[in-house]
């Protein structure tokens, strides 16, 4: 399972990864085929359970489906409502619980407390890491000289995954986090060398909507990655409207927001950078939003 790196329109040295076109339309189905995996060969595993604002689960749902057991994923209310549809047409059954991913990863876990079901968490489960690390093995084969990879930061998986491997098969490389301005606590934490918490996550990139962090990420964040970055809502609708009408890509608020740091930086990196482009599952008033038709 591979993705394609691609020209941007916007510089001759910058790059898309294209993980959008990965089933669900994200790259969480990396980490989630590999994490469950490895736990079946492990244990005797009917039922799968997790929490997410959607990519995730959706991954999880299609894991699941691919290996023969039940899905249960608990959603804050009023989930996005791609992402909602997707996990159920994956044959999981979702579940709305709280209003953010800290309230339904509560939710997860009291289910699987009562039930038994395992607790495929994307934050904390080793293999998902490992599993979303394959896309910087694929970039650093495609692109032996990239200089800087750029990464958005939701519940921290992907960055450390890309960052562990990238930096043990070039150590040089530069990796650059992104968060919404609506939703630092990571970026917080890694200024700070401390977890900090939000009182909320109030964000159109739903993927980027952590408040609460864990002190062993917060960790490995602080070793691994060289610069933290945010964005605002303008922007990453800004980035949206730039993939779609220059390079005819559909994108997130969240895959959008590696590009929404670009183009925000006062001084470009020098040599070639990759912008991870997370996930295409946009709701559709977002992105009428970002072509201006609101």
């Amino acid at each position: 399972m591979s993705t394609r790196l691609i020209p941007s329109s916007v510089a001759s040295d910058l790059f898309l990864k294209l993980e959008s076109e990965l089933p669900t339309g994200s790259f969480k189905v990396r980490g989630a085929l590999y994490a469950l995996a490895v736990h079946m060969q492990r244990r005797a595993i009917r039922e799968v359970v997790t929490a997410s604002t959607g990519n995730h689960g959706a991954a999880v749902a299609y894991a699941a489906r691919r290996h023969g057991i039940a899905a249960t994923i608990f959603l804050p209310r009023n989930p996005n409502p791609v992402k909602a549809q997707r996990i159920v047409a994956l044959g999981a059954r979702l579940e709305q619980s709280g209003v953010d991913i800290s309230d339904a990863r509560e939710a997860a876990d009291r289910y699987a407390r009562r039930t038994g079901a395992f607790v495929l968490d994307d934050a904390t489960v080793p293999e998902i890491p490992i599993g979303a690390g394959a896309m910087a093995t694929e970039i650093l084969a495609d692109m032996p000289d990239v200089n800087t990879i750029v990464v958005p930061v939701g519940d921290s998986a992907l960055i450390r995954g890309v960052a562990t491997v990238a930096k043990a098969g070039k150590p040089d490389v530069r990796i650059v986090g992104v968060q919404a301005e609506r939703a630092p606590s990571y970026y917080l934490s890694w200024q700070r060398g401390t977890v900090v918490t939000t009182e909320t996550a109030d964000t159109i990139a739903d993927g980027l909507a952590t408040r609460v962090p864990s002190a062993e990420n917060v960790s490995a964040v602080r070793a691994l990655v060289d610069e933290m970055l945010l964005v605002s809502e303008d922007a990453m609708l800004a980035a949206i409207r730039t993939l779609l009408f220059d390079d005819h890509l559909v994108a997130e608020p969240s895959g959008a927001a590696p590009l929404a740091a670009y183009l925000g930086m006062k001084a470009k990196p020098g040599g070639k950078t990759v912008l991870i482009v997370t996930g295409s599952n946009i709701p559709p008033d977002v992105l009428r939003k970002a072509v201006g038709q609101y």
